[in-house]
């Protein structure tokens, strides 16, 4: 990509922890994980293709070499054969949940960086959402019961606008969902990992039994 190796280590590549806590939380919920394993440096998987910031050719001040003054047929050659697939698996999954008749929540697992453009983030953990969604309504509230958190309503970022997944697959479906955004300084290790999937856990299992 032209940039410097240290950029993949940094949250510009990757949401760092976001795989590995939702792989511990699929798990612990019986669940399906489908994970894009291409950096979002290369193509980010949760925006519309169309969008200019699906491929950046700068990212929190970091140039992207490789993304500058692409040709319409080599953004549609990334789009084919990293975007297309990744989104072409989650279909198939809930296309097959619907078939058997199961009830399904799509859970959508992210992490952020603790600052962003020169500013901290305060939020431990941010419920994306958008229009009426009673399982991201009642984890706001189950959240808030833990009174050392700082729980973001709609942040790090609102969803509206910004986010492909959850209103493709679940809202365009009519499912109800869950994103959640968790700061990456606390589960960027093993440790936090384990202690944020059985956190989350607890309360998913709590709003989606309701």
């Amino acid at each position: 990509m032209g940039a410097s190796p240290d950029a993949f280590e940094r949250h510009i590549a990757w949401d760092i922890g976001a795989g590995a806590l939702a792989n511990r939380l699929a798990h612990s919920l019986n669940a399906c994980v489908i994970q894009q394993t291409y950096s979002r440096l290369v193509i980010d998987c949760n925006r519309n293709p169309e969008r200019a910031d699906a491929i950046v050719e700068v990212s929190d001040g970091t140039l992207i070499p490789a993304n500058a003054n692409l040709t319409s047929a080599e953004v549609s050659a990334r789009v084919e054969m990293i975007h297309a697939p990744y989104h072409a698996r989650i279909a198939a999954e809930l296309n097959l949940r619907a078939d058997k008749g199961l009830e399904t929540v799509v859970v959508a697992i992210h992490s952020f960086t603790p600052r962003m453009n020169g500013l901290a983030r305060p939020w431990q953990v941010g419920v994306l959402h958008l229009g009426n969604s009673r399982v991201s309504q009642a984890m706001l509230a189950s959240l808030a019961n833990e009174a050392e958190l700082i729980v973001g309503d709609n942040e790090p970022y609102a969803m509206a606008g910004i986010d492909y997944t959850v209103p493709l697959h679940a809202i365009g479906r009519g499912l109800d969902y869950l994103e959640l955004e968790v700061r990456q300084d606390l589960i960027g290790d093993e440790s936090g990992q384990a202690v944020w999937s059985a956190r989350l856990a607890h309360h998913i299992l709590g709003v989606t039994k309701a």
